[in-house]
């Protein structure tokens, strides 16, 4: 991967001009529109005091710049491709995944303290609870199926330096060998406390 390659997809569309695209972009169209728009303005409006002459080219500047807003806010809204920066798992982006997560284990909480306080019955609280313990064990397994990032990351550096890499793996139990989140303090699969990391 070379530079060149490596620097271009970091701008979108909307930015800049694909590498070796002689096609007119919307923006430098908007650009040239109000360029030309000015030069007119300044033409037509011989024998006006300067003044007059700024505050219209200034004008025809400001409705170019609008279009050029308006344009940046539209093409979002028509691409269809995805954003390569954010991960996609089962056709959610792992932000919201971890978002509804967050939601769900809160209300969980939220529904045993109700229950603690006598405000909901056995009968509604097994029958809220199983469901959002349901949805929770789903969303963790959307998140455990998509944590596959570490292993790519790896991979990448492998065939760059042409070496394994010397990696700490960090959340890995001693005891059972279980993948655990890198600020776990128990184990998921047998329970036993993680080694302290420095």
């Amino acid at each position: 991967m070379s530079s060149e390659t490596s620097t271009d997809s970091q701008f979108t569309g909307a930015d800049l001009p694909p590498a070796g695209s002689d096609s007119l972009q919307p923006w430098q169209l908007f650009t040239l529109a109000g360029l030309l728009g000015a030069t007119i303005t300044v033409f037509l409006s011989r024998g006006q005091s300067p003044a007059a002459v700024i505050m219209l080219s200034l004008a025809v500047f400001a409705a170019a710049a609008v279009g050029i807003a308006a344009l940046r806010t539209v093409m979002p809204l028509t691409s269809k491709a995805t954003p390569d920066n954010t991960q996609v798992l089962g056709g959610r982006t792992r932000a919201v995944l971890e978002r509804d997560k967050a939601l769900v284990l809160r209300s969980i909480k939220e529904l045993e303290f109700d229950r603690a306080m006598g405000k909901v019955s056995e009968k509604d609280f097994a029958e809220m609870s199983g469901r959002l313990r349901a949805r929770a064990a789903r969303l963790m397994r959307q998140l455990d199926a998509g944590a596959g990032y570490r292993e790519q990351i790896e991979r990448e550096i492998e065939k760059r330096l042409g070496k394994a890499p010397v990696v700490a793996v960090a959340g890995v139990c001693a005891s059972c060998g279980t993948k655990n989140d890198t600020d776990a303090r128990f184990c998921k699969g047998c329970g036993k406390a993680m080694e302290a990391r420095s």
